[in-house]
């Protein structure tokens, strides 16, 4: 047998006051259809996040910016919460989180829903991302979009969304505004039955303080950082179905990469956005030092990179992780035998995905101190990383000069200078070991001179 949980269900009246409230009912109806397994793991996912739902905030990004509300029972003269003061009249207000329990289907389908949102909506509705946490409360971050409808008729957005829930791991919710536009509720969707026993309730909507770290840190630690080899290869090991380049990664890791000792020979990471020189002095250093140059990807990944780029977070920095390790396997061998200089490690690999995972200031960004920072326990840590750091126009005139095609995060650097910021201060915060920054705008020549110089002082080469 199986289930079918209606557990919300609204119902509009005006009590005395003459202000909308809503009220929720919880009821179980037992069913002998096969076909209903959709609506019963779509409810069994619900009710794990319902227990505790009236403690989460909820954040709501409008240009840039994130917006902070939460619900309680009982209204006790509260402003409106600022994300819904600007909504006209006419306005109606709807969110989507994404719940699955498998954070696999969790993360392809999160990635697929704003294209699909932006094509299947009418023209009208503005799409904002969205998220509802636990504060402080680690892998209780639950991502989706707010949606402010302004179009004539809600049937073509509500129906949208009711097909949504059927089929996906989603919960969807209305905020409707009371008389005077002073009160705002919520209702949370289900697949109602009349038949049901109901049992009401209401929430209001308040504002809330900004929690004391940013939500989207709630969730960076092995999503969209890993620490460990086994983190990231259990995420492409679960991707194998799906994806079949996940299956030739794990091929190349045939067996668990190991903790190692530090090579004979020194490591140097060379560090840096795009344009920053980093080709031209890692080549150097080969040949003064008669080093090996390594690459981070390393060349055994390039064919499946443009795949990998198309996938949501969880999944392309899991395989970017994992390129981490195939490296540190190349520099235990080549260690032994010769200096090595890689162009770019882990840093760029955190660095960029804290930047991009954590939305808004640079002031959003974990603390110093914060865990997030801390170098992977089984990955074999450099000798030496050099940062190298450019100007932002001339780094932009260098990238125009060469002509070469970028990743949409080497775009976003050009487009975005909160972004550049972001990452070149998380580089600058990851610890074991620090960067040590070097101004790459003089000569080639000078660059080079410098780095040495701090080689042979740290390296004793």
């Amino acid at each position: 047998l199986s289930f079918v949980f209606s557990i919300w269900r609204s119902d509009f009246r005006f009590p005395s006051s003459g202000q909308f409230i809503f009220s929720q009912s919880i009821s179980l109806k037992q069913i002998g259809n096969r076909s209903t397994r959709p609506a019963t793991q779509m409810a069994r996912r619900t009710m794990s996040v319902l227990p505790q739902w009236s403690t989460r905030i909820f954040s709501v990004e409008l240009d840039g910016a994130p917006f902070y509300f939460s619900t309680q029972e009982k209204h006790r003269g509260e402003e409106v919460p600022r994300v819904f003061r600007k909504i006209p009249n006419y306005g109606r207000c709807y969110s989507l989180l994404v719940c699955s329990s498998d954070r696999i289907r969790r993360a392809k389908f999160y990635g697929e829903l704003k294209d699909k949102l932006l094509r299947d909506l009418p023209p009208e509705c503005h799409l904002s991302p969205m998220s509802a946490f636990l504060p402080n409360v680690k892998d209780s971050l639950l991502k989706g979009y707010f949606l402010n409808d302004h179009s004539e008729s809600s049937s073509p957005t509500e129906r949208l969304l009711r097909d949504l829930m059927q089929r996906d791991p989603v919960l969807v919710c209305s905020y409707l505004r009371g008389e005077g536009g002073q009160l705002w509720t919520q209702h949370l969707w289900s697949h109602a039955d009349s038949q049901t026993m109901e049992m009401s309730k209401y929430y209001y909507m308040v504002p809330s303080e900004a929690p004391e770290y940013h939500p989207s840190t709630l969730n960076i630690i092995n999503s969209d950082v890993f620490y460990s080899f086994e983190e990231a290869y259990d995420v492409l090991k679960k991707c194998g179905d799906i994806i079949p380049e996940a299956k030739s990664v794990l091929e190349l890791l045939a067996s668990r990469a190991e903790a190692r000792s530090k090579p004979d020979y020194p490591v140097i990471v060379i560090e840096g956005l795009d344009a920053t020189g980093k080709t031209t002095l890692t080549e150097s250093l080969r040949d003064t030092l008669g080093a090996c140059l390594l690459p981070s990807p390393p060349q055994c990944l390039s064919p499946m990179r443009a795949r990998f780029d198309r996938e949501p977070p969880l999944i392309r920095r899991a395989f970017y992780a994992l390129g981490n390790y195939i490296t540190a396997e190349q520099i235990g061998q080549e260690g032994m035998k010769t200096p090595v200089i890689i162009d770019r490690f882990w840093h760029s690999t955190a660095a960029y995905a804290i930047a991009t995972a954590v939305s808004g200031a640079v002031c959003n960004l974990p603390a110093e101190d914060s865990e997030i920072y801390r170098w992977p326990s089984d990955l074999l840590q450099p000798s030496l990383v050099v940062l190298l750091t450019l100007d932002p126009e001339e780094r932009k005139r260098r990238l125009r000069n060469r002509g070469q095609g970028k990743t949409e995060e080497e775009q976003e650097l050009d487009d975005n200078q909160l972004f550049r910021l972001k990452v070149e201060k998380a580089y600058q915060r990851i610890r074991g070991p620090p960067c040590v920054t070097v101004d790459a705008s003089p000569s080639t020549d000078q660059v080079l001179q410098e780095v040495l110089l701090l080689i042979r002082g740290k390296c004793h080469l």
